[in-house]
């Protein structure tokens, strides 16, 4: 009869079967984010009171970040070469933001105290972790609600988690970048483009 939804005997509803999944995802979600406040918070107490400096902060913190990815599950995929240059090419782009739109917005954190390759490596680390983290493990347990939400919700991230270092005044840069290293995810389909768009884009910063 037109209009009544029939389910036979024996079978259950589609939406009831994904629900214990949903559960998990949501699951999955709080424990990331709680994980990444806990990082967040230990690095900016360590930032405010100069217990260590630049390079072996961001070694730990970028530490932290790839032991919360593998809490989240990271998968380990060789990098698709166009995906690798479309992040060049984006993180190039991402370089002349803070010049064009806040000039402030340099690195206040690693500053050029320490060796170059020293900074290098603690840059590279931060980067590609926060990416495993938050274009990876987040986004597809967040993606179960679908890919813009995914979208949203690591780009607003994205911004918040540079508040207590960087201030509130760079909310809007941050939130821009995070949509675009989001955009590189959903174009690309994985972590590699969004990745080496953010690491290109810090590793710009030694000559700002």
């Amino acid at each position: 009869m037109a209009g009544v939804s029939l389910v036979h005997a024996g079978q259950s509803n589609p939406a009831a079967r994904s629900l214990p999944g949903n559960v998990v995802a949501a699951g999955r979600v709080l424990v990331l984010v709680a994980l990444i406040g806990l990082a967040v918070g230990w690095r900016t107490e360590v930032f405010r009171n100069g217990l260590l400096d630049g390079v072996e902060e961001g070694l730990l913190f970028g530490s932290l970040w790839l032991g919360i990815a593998f809490v989240g599950g990271l998968r380990w995929s060789r990098p698709d070469p166009r995906a690798l240059a479309g992040g060049l090419v984006a993180g190039l782009v991402l370089l002349a933001l803070p010049l064009a739109l806040h000039p402030e917005a340099r690195s206040a954190v690693f500053g050029h105290a320490a060796g170059f390759w020293p900074w290098v490596a603690a840059t590279s680390l931060v980067a590609c972790a926060e990416e495993a983290v938050l274009r990876g493990s987040l986004w597809r347990a967040i993606a179960t609600a679908g890919e813009p939400a995914a979208l949203v919700a690591t780009s607003v991230l994205f911004a918040l988690i540079h508040v207590p270092v960087y201030g509130t005044a760079v909310v809007p840069l941050d939130l821009g970048v995070g949509l675009v290293l989001g955009g590189l995810r959903l174009w690309f389909g994985g972590v590699a483009a969004p990745a080496a768009a953010h690491l290109v884009a810090d590793l710009g910063t030694w000559w700002l």
